[in-house]
């Protein structure tokens, strides 16, 4: 039986203006939005004012009101809002990656304990039904990898870079097409990616992690020598989202790896995302979608509230034998690293160096590392020196 939805949404950028489109076009949903609660009284919005309010309790404590959609940009403040909601009994939709991945456990158990849903579909690969079908259709499949490209901004300039231009070039497009924040930072040092790494990595192993546990370099730091190697190579950039569970071990890390022709997210290019999972039974399998824009998000979104009218909910199934499952940093790569110096690649603790080469202004050294030796240094703020996992 269908459960009728009075929504109230929390912000009205991007996304909330394209759910508002999308939940009003749809003819399958008996859902309606109710209210929406904006920060600023001074923008100019496509709808009318009578649609906005700039108290959050006219939606918190509307008994009427059954379905909370979480869509603003501060997590913080998108914590407050989600819980209260929560106490209150209301399901919640959000998109909010950050939220999520510093307070995932502690807003189940507020879930659990007033028996409604928390549901982000829209928090990891924009239009790409991704937690959906690590909860679903992997539910009984024994999952050995999951591999990410989850940020549209930076596929968006790792494409643009492989056709010749530079990063600053190729970021000002980004920013240009609304793909890319004015502070950039959270996507470019691959914070985003972190955030959305640790999403699957409860959904596909039921292992809650920490932000701080997992490592995360971007590609800030992208020089012209660098593509021009990859080039060289035959080689593609991508960012990648990265965990793995070998036995009873768990590795995950997000940074960029140079991929060749034969790997399925090769072709994924500019604001597009992928995922692939890898699973002891079905073997690799590619997920792919708009990762970027106010449509695709909305569709996830969307996806949400329809399945909250028959009272879905993660069930979280993997997360029951998690016991002997044990989270490291102890693995070993193989990477490129270039700088302006050899004496700069000192700080990756080579283990094995394969290949050295020192020109007249750039020098890079491939070779073998580990992780764990690396995982304390913030490269994202080593401006000389850029690295990236080879291909294996």
């Amino acid at each position: 039986m269908r459960n009728k939805l009075n929504i109230g949404l929390f912000g009205f950028g991007c996304v909330g203006n394209g759910l508002f489109d999308v939940l009003n076009k749809s003819n399958l949903l008996d859902a309606t939005i109710s209210k929406i609660v904006v920060k600023s009284p001074n923008k100019t919005r496509s709808i009318g004012s009578e649609h906005f309010s700039f108290d959050k309790n006219e939606i918190l404590h509307n008994e009427e009101i059954n379905v909370v959609v979480e869509l603003i940009d501060d997590a913080k403040a998108a914590f407050e809002i989600v819980s209260e909601a929560l106490s209150r009994k209301k399901h919640v939709v959000t998109a909010n990656k950050k939220m999520l991945a510093e307070n995932l456990d502690t807003l189940l158990a507020l879930a659990k304990e007033n028996k409604v849903s928390l549901l982000y579909e829209a928090s990891v690969g924009g239009s790409i039904p991704i937690i959906r079908n690590l909860e679903e259709y992997y539910n009984n499949d024994s999952l050995s990898g999951v591999l990410g490209i989850v940020n549209g901004t930076t596929n968006y300039i790792l494409t643009q870079t492989n056709y010749g231009k530079d990063y600053e070039t190729a970021l000002a497009e980004a920013t240009a097409l609304g793909f890319a924040e004015s502070d950039p930072t959270l996507d470019v040092d691959a914070y985003d990616s972190k955030y959305k790494l640790l999403i699957l990595i409860k959904h596909a192993f039921g292992v809650t992690l920490s932000p701080e546990q997992i490592f995360n370099y971007g590609i800030r730091n992208i020089k012209p020598q660098d593509v021009r190697y990859a080039s060289e190579k035959g080689y593609r950039l991508k960012l990648f989202s990265r965990g793995e569970k070998v036995e009873n071990k768990l590795v995950g890390f997000v940074a960029p790896h140079f991929i060749t022709e034969d790997n399925v997210a090769y072709n994924v290019n500019n604001e597009f995302n992928s995922v692939t999972v890898e699973a002891m039974f079905s073997d690799k399998q590619l997920f792919q979608g708009k990762g970027a824009g106010a449509y695709p998000t909305a569709s996830a979104v969307l996806s949400d509230v329809s399945a909250l009218q028959f009272d879905y909910s993660y069930e979280y199934k993997k997360s029951n034998n998690t016991e002997n499952i044990n989270f490291t940093n102890d693995i070993n790569l193989k990477i490129y690293a270039g700088a302006s110096n050899l004496a700069a690649l000192d700080i990756f603790q080579w283990i094995e160096k394969e290949e050295i080469f020192q020109g007249k202004d750039y020098a890079y050294v491939t070779g073998i590392v580990n992780l764990k030796n690396i995982s304390g240094v913030d490269f994202n703020k080593e401006h000389d020196l850029f690295f990236a996992v080879l291909p294996e």
